[in-house]
């Protein structure tokens, strides 16, 4: 690095999401004084755990699955000293519905991308014509590099590869709603590629493993975070040697409503702890940031929301070129909503598969789409996702609880449900965006100096997953960094 002083800045985050977390982590790590800000009083956004008084315990908000592709989450848990094989169940690659008309294995034993063909061909509930029409539907986009017809929705691609009705409905549209949470009509078919080629398509065998957690999601890896950062390790260098400014506080139930610039000059230090060793090309007095009415102002700001709040606050600085047009495409999205059942049975009950596909009628109230095995250790808990869950909003909540009760008794055939003792709905109004084709989704960058965004929704290659948010906040973090240490060099 030429030689050139370690700067630490003093950096804010303003979200406390995966995404959040994930750049504060980074931040940090990349020797800098960074203080989370997240309005709700537990972190982890839209995949944190929540208090369920009817059920006396805590619950996740919804159910999240990830992929062995997730290279990012898998190493940030690991840097954070986390052994992902400890925290998750992996699971080879399936898709088996509880009423057993639908059982797809990957086999043990073949190398991929073998071990999904030979899954489909040996999977029940399908037809010949099936399976091979789902085959084809896989080679043509492996062949040609995972691209879909620029602006095709999934039914349109699907109709392109002369995709069969019945296997639509059993596989493709329940896949594609889990996944982007965005009904087959609306649905972008490149995001919904990218899902296959790390799923269905995956080059390595784990690659597509699924990974259930076996533990809460905020016990995942988010109150590793707090515990970290209340302990100041975050200030120990990879042999605990101490770093000179590089902390991480955490503010909760801290909501931001305000940004603005300040000409007080950047506080960023020398890693000796001299203040005011500014970078080569930061003007003397240029701007810093100020948080509502806080104190202290920051040298760069992430901001780690939706896009809603995003928008919010990045309105509230002055006008810059290109802003409208930033500020234009971050309302443009339009969001989804997911509810989550859970029900707590009288006794325990084990699924034939942690994970089992529903089929939903929502003419009956049949409006569950998945259903997991609860992690707790009495295995009375399960919890019933359903994803695009507008419809089920305009049902009263008793008669839709009632129906995906009756739906579960109906579908798990062999399996005799014990009675519900207590059930808890949780809503999520704008748990995703909508992945509709041509969406224009931004990078980390703003127009605004000193600030950046993260979150599942910038331009990550993937529709709303948490591997998205993950590798958001990294992205961002880094961006913020190369931009201010790439000064102090001149370059």
């Amino acid at each position: 690095m030429g030689g050139a002083p370690s700067v630490t800045m003093r950096v804010a985050v303003v979200g406390g999401g995966w995404a959040g977390l994930s750049a504060a982590v980074t931040a940090v790590g990349l020797g800098h004084d960074v203080r989370l800000f997240e309005s709700a009083a537990v972190l982890g956004g839209r995949a944190r755990s929540v208090h369920a008084p009817a059920l006396e315990t805590d619950i996740d908000n919804g159910q999240h699955i990830l992929l062995g592709a997730y290279t990012a989450t898998l190493a940030l848990m690991r840097d954070l000293g986390l052994d992902p094989a400890r925290r998750f169940v992996r699971l080879p690659l399936s898709v088996r519905s509880a009423d057993g008309t639908l059982d797809l294995r990957a086999p043990p034993g073949l190398p991929a991308p073998l071990h999904v063909a030979a899954g489909l061909l040996a999977a029940r509930g399908l037809s010949w014509k099936e399976k091979l029409s789902a085959l084809r539907a896989m080679t043509v986009l492996r062949r040609s590099g995972w691209k879909t017809p620029r602006g095709a929705t999934v039914q349109e691609w699907l109709s392109l590869t002369l995709q069969p009705p019945r296997l639509r409905a059993l596989l493709w549209a329940p896949l594609c709603i889990a996944t982007l949470n965005t009904p087959v009509e609306q649905a972008c078919a490149q995001l919904f590629a990218h899902v296959l080629r790390d799923s269905l398509g995956a080059s390595r065998r784990g690659v597509s493993d699924m990974l259930i957690p076996r533990t809460t999601l905020s016990e995942l890896w988010p109150a590793r975070v707090e515990e970290l950062a209340r302990s100041g390790a975050f200030g120990q260098g990879p042999h605990g040697a101490s770093s000179a400014a590089a902390a991480l506080e955490i503010h909760r139930s801290t909501t931001i409503r305000r940004l603005r610039y300040t000409g007080t000059g950047p506080s960023m230090r020398e890693e000796t702890g001299g203040e005011g060793g500014l970078c080569a090309g930061m003007p003397a007095g240029a701007q810093r940031l100020v948080l509502d009415d806080r104190p202290e102002a920051y040298d760069a700001v992430l901001l780690c929301g939706n896009t809603p709040s995003t928008s919010r606050l990045l309105a509230t600085l002055p006008a810059q070129p290109g802003g409208d047009a930033f500020l234009d495409d971050l309302r443009a999205f339009e969001h989804a909503p997911i509810a989550t059942l859970t029900l707590e049975l009288e006794r325990s009950f084990v699924l034939p598969s942690p994970m089992l596909l529903l089929h939903e009628d929502r003419h009956r109230g049949h409006f569950g789409q998945w259903l997991f095995q609860g992690q707790d250790a009495g295995r009375r808990l399960l919890h019933v996702v359903v994803s695009d869950a507008d419809a089920l909003l305009q049902w009263e909540r008793s008669s839709a609880v009632a129906g995906m009760v009756e739906q579960l008794r109906e579908q798990l055939r062999g399996h005799a449900m014990p009675a519900v003792l207590q059930h808890a709905l949780i809503v999520e109004k704008r748990a995703t965006f909508l992945a509709v084709p041509d969406l224009r989704r931004p990078g980390n960058r703003t127009p605004w100096p000193g600030v950046w965004v993260a979150g599942d929704w910038t331009d990550t290659g993937y529709p709303a997953v948490l591997e998205g948010a993950v590798r958001s906040g990294r992205d961002a973090a880094r961006a913020m960094h190369a931009s201010f240490s790439g000064a102090s060099l001149g370059s």
